[in-house]
């Protein structure tokens, strides 16, 4: 029963992550968003603080910066676990991603 359940469950990704679209995303990489959202929202702390560091100053990211860090912890994981559970789904439309600014963590960011 488990290896029948597995291999439905395999066939399934294949065949959502292969069908695409002209011009928008794909199952696969909303799952990869996912994934990424979930292990990166961590992250989003001393992020936060850094950049209201950079604009409001020392006082205002130990404050501010840090609830807005806690608080986009949250929301970052909660999307990422809300995509991998519907990953096969073209919801939104055509699987847009639901954080836009930045899609993927310090996605913005210049190297």
């Amino acid at each position: 029963m488990l290896r029948k359940a597995f291999a439905i469950i395999l066939i399934s990704v294949f065949v959502f992550s292969s069908t695409r679209s002209a011009y928008c995303d794909t199952a696969l990489k909303k799952l990869g968003r996912g994934f990424c959202n979930v292990i990166t929202s961590p992250l989003e702390i001393p992020e936060q603080t850094q950049r209201v560091n950079n604009s409001d100053g020392p006082m205002a990211a130990v404050t501010y910066g840090f609830l807005k860090g806690i608080i986009m912890t949250g929301v970052r994981a909660v999307v990422g676990v809300y995509e991998i559970a519907t990953f096969p789904i073209p919801f939104p439309r055509q699987y847009k991603p639901i954080l836009k600014n930045p899609e993927f963590f310090l996605e913005d960011m210049v190297w």
